[in-house]
């Protein structure tokens, strides 16, 4: 398949898309909805030739939301659609071409990812009303983590929760684990290296990678476990629920409602959720920004940690993500946490790499492990999979 992919990543209130084309050295034109189920709702992107738009949007659904991207792709149609999917569940292991039966199966773990999956299935309708005659494949968040070992993806729950609830551990950020990992192989000129990622945004995880296979990450169930996030707290006790309906008397929506959008860098700050304003407020001696970033970085290399347990042999650490691939800060306290892994941080490397740079940050001693700094393309991988799908035959 030569044609252009359309990639769509569908959100609750934004769209973002990217139309990738086959050649890599080709341009792509991308961009964003946002604000849709508002008054205000608008179209965002860069058109053939790279050049900046912006315009309103007659509607605020995400059919009308579809159709003004449409028109802003100029005429140039894709030859199929790619859509990120949040949470495949265990059935979803690949990529897979939709149809009613897989939009079923997705449905059916909305339960798992009710913040994300009921969003991604409303651009899946939405195309497959505007382009019934195209292929349109899921890839999955979820499928890059399912060769996790039973050790690394089961909880010490019942087994009954697992075997007929599907309770354990699924892992996200897969599409950027993947390509960053594999990216770092080339790199390195290394065949199936092994390479803890560390995707570090709003949405933050870690994973450890060996020949191109995931074998422990630091989500689960949900998006929620893991490292300190945006607004997500990541990891806490289990039993802070419970506590805080006896103490507070706060139902469980509201719980849920603070762990998800009220805590992480910005609840520990009282300030924001935005990493750059954190770094500067920190220079100037907020001591809630300073302290967002401590426990940040501190629980970023926390896991960096656990999850070298995983790995056979550590290659290097590979960095990316808003954060990963922009703040310098982040990085060297996050290797200066890991001093018995035997890095060694280039400060100046370190310092020159962002916006979007690639670049690796060591100090390039052969027996040490590597630190690299990758730009994730999360779209390039999505455009990818649905590729490689149809060029097979259909599932």
């Amino acid at each position: 398949m030569n044609d252009p992919v359309l990639v769509i990543n569908c959100g609750s209130s934004s769209i973002k898309y990217a139309l990738v084309p086959d050649t890599p050295d080709l341009p792509r034109q991308a961009g964003l909805v946002e604000r849709l189920g508002s008054s205000d709702a608008r179209l965002k992107g860069h058109d053939s030739r790279g050049e900046p738009f912006e315009r309103a949007l007659a509607g605020d659904d995400h059919v009308r939301a579809l159709e003004a991207i449409l028109d802003g792709l100029e005429g140039r149609l894709p030859g199929a659609v790619g859509h990120r999917i949040v949470h495949g569940g265990e059935r979803f292991t690949r990529a897979t071409r939709i149809d009613d039966e897989v939009v079923a199966a997705i449905e059916a773990t909305a339960d798992l990812a009710p913040l994300h999956n009921p969003y991604n299935l409303q651009g899946v309708v939405a195309t497959r009303q505007l382009f019934p005659e195209l292929p349109q494949v899921a890839v999955f968040d979820t499928a890059f983590h399912q060769t996790l070992p039973p050790r690394a993806y089961r909880y010490a729950l019942p087994e009954v929760l697992y075997r007929d609830h599907g309770i354990r551990r699924y892992g996200f950020h897969g599409t950027s684990h993947a390509y960053v990992s594999a990216r770092a192989d080339a790199l390195s000129s290394l065949e199936g290296g092994g390479w803890l990622t560390a995707h570090l945004g709003n949405g933050c995880s870690t994973a450890a990678v060996r020949e191109g296979r995931s074998l422990d990450t630091s989500m689960g169930l949900t998006p929620l476990e893991g490292l300190v996030m945006g607004t997500r707290s990541g990891d806490v006790d289990p039993g802070l629920h419970s506590h805080l309906a006896r103490r507070l008397g706060w139902p469980l929506a509201r719980i849920d409602e603070v762990l998800n959008r009220g805590s992480g860098l910005l609840g520990l700050s009282g300030l924001t959720n935005d990493m750059r304003e954190l770094e500067a407020a920190a220079e100037e001696g907020h001591a809630g920004a300073h302290l967002a970033i401590e426990v940040f970085c501190y629980r970023v290399a926390k896991s960096l940690a656990a999850l070298s347990c995983a790995l056979p042999r550590l290659d290097g650490i590979v960095f990316t993500g808003g954060i990963g691939e922009n703040s310098p800060l982040v990085r060297e306290k996050v290797v200066g946490h890991l001093p018995h892994f035997g890095l060694g941080l280039d400060r100046a490397a370190n310092a020159a790499t962002v916006r979007g740079r690639e670049g690796r940050i060591d100090g390039r001693h052969p027996a040490a492990p590597r630190l690299w700094v990758i730009p994730t393309d999360e779209e390039g991988r999505i455009a990818e999979e649905t590729r490689q799908l149809l060029k097979g035959p259909a599932r």
